[in-house]
């Protein structure tokens, strides 16, 4: 009998975990598009800007482990309430931010705001994964990942249609050149005093719908579906995890996957840019890509019910590579669309990646594994400042620098085609 891939007694439960997917998923995207904006506006190298992905996607690499260890002496329950907690702090620390005009305090504030991400990732999916049989965990897991999606298509959309267009620092003349390097300091200063307090007030907002969610979580029933009892020593579950080849290589492959993901998405503008496109405009092209995105990973997660995941994402892999190649190769319009092109092929990696890694691995370790899962988000803070330094170049072996630099995610996804192969192979595929 074919498993239900939601039963009835967890479909309350189920709804809103995945809320939060849409609630990380608006907080990834609002910031990607903030580096060019800080770039501009802080007058920074491409490379410094780009300390924003850092910071952020460095707070899940410092938490996720601490956010693991915390659930096996507490519950899933308990870490979600936390972890809402520390995304409104980091939130609301924005204020204070835009006050003293810092970057490094914005930097703080988002490296904050996702220790509070890093607690709810390393819950929500594992969590999602035990609401029902291990059979349909991971399609079940690509269902909620759809609405994480979502959010990023909202967190697009407040970022294109309101505050990069409200920023005064982006104006620009009739060629096409940005006239905030010409004014004079003081004229700088009115400017940065109104674009910091444009890019504060969603944050501001975030954080307050953030504990709307967290009252109504804290008043709900949640189930205890993780393992009860006694864990073992924690170097035994290390151990455990170690020699489990495709969970060990599955880490690896989501470093390389999250680096992609954040370098395709966050220099799109930069690429934009190189083409004569202002930041607003070149945001449309990330919200089409938001769309793809959405759009594939129902898809894929339907075509699951008729493919092995492990060769699904071997060819998405593959398709992937080959747009990420028409990007560096190709100037013009042309290599924009492939640029864009690559999220359709991106949609089912994480939570692919995710499922097939976590597969054998014994419940008493799903929320160290997961952990670890999650921690590899931290591809998301090394790649994207050396990206950055390549496009500070101007131009390489002929091509526009922003062009080359797609190479890095290129690799990436070579290796995350690699990995699906050997998923494949181990499992004659």
């Amino acid at each position: 009998m074919k498993q239900k891939l939601v039963e009835k007694k967890y479909l309350l439960p189920f709804i809103l975990i995945t809320s939060l997917f849409a609630l990380w998923g608006f907080a990834n995207d609002i910031t990607n598009p903030m580096v060019a904006a800080f770039q501009t506006l802080m007058e920074l190298p491409a490379a410094e800007a780009s300390l924003v992905q850092f910071a952020f996607y460095g707070g899940y690499a410092t938490m996720a482990v601490p956010a693991a260890l915390f659930i096996r002496r507490h519950s899933y329950k308990s870490a979600i309430l936390l972890g809402l907690a520390l995304y409104a702090v980091g939130a609301f620390l924005f204020i204070p931010a835009a006050h003293y005009q810092q970057f490094s305090y914005f930097c703080l504030s988002l490296y904050i705001l996702t220790f509070g991400l890093a607690f709810l990732e390393t819950t929500a999916n594992p969590m999602i994964m035990s609401l029902g049989s291990k059979e349909t965990a991971t399609q079940r897991l690509n269902l909620a990942q759809s609405f994480n999606p979502m959010g990023s298509l909202m967190g697009m959309s407040v970022a294109s249609l309101i505050v990069l267009p409200s920023l005064l620092s982006d104006k620009r003349n009739a060629a096409g050149e940005v006239l905030f390097h010409a004014l004079s300091d003081a004229e700088k200063a009115n400017i940065r005093l109104h674009d910091l307090a444009v890019i504060r007030d969603p944050y501001v907002a975030l954080g307050l719908l953030v504990l709307v969610v967290l009252v109504i979580i804290a008043i709900t029933k949640i189930p205890a579906t993780k393992e009860q009892g006694a864990y073992g020593k924690t170097s035994d579950t290390l151990a455990r995890l170690i020699g489990n080849k495709v969970y060990r290589e599955g880490v690896v492959a989501q470093v390389f996957y999250v680096a992609a993901q954040i370098m395709v998405w966050t220099f799109i503008i930069q690429y934009a840019d190189n083409l004569g496109i202002d930041k607003a405009t070149a945001q449309n092209y990330n919200i089409v890509a938001m769309i793809m995105f959405l759009c594939f990973r129902f898809v894929s997660t339907f075509l699951m019910r008729y493919i092995n995941s492990r060769k699904l994402l071997a060819v998405f892999g593959v398709c992937a590579s080959l747009a990420t190649l028409g990007a560096v190769l190709i100037e013009g319009m042309v290599g924009l669309y492939c640029l864009v092109a690559i999220s359709a092929f991106m949609s089912l990696m994480f939570p692919t990646i995710y499922g097939i890694a976590l597969e054998n691995v014994e419940k008493r370790d799903t929320e160290l594994g997961a952990a670890f899962l999650v921690m590899a988000i931290v591809g998301g803070a090394l790649m994207p400042p050396l990206q950055g330094m390549i496009i500070d170049n101007g131009s390489l072996f002929g091509l526009p620098a922003v062009n080359v630099s797609y190479s890095l995610p290129l690799l990436c996804f070579v290796i995350i085609t690699i990995y699906a192969y050997r998923c494949m192979r181990s499992k004659n595929v």
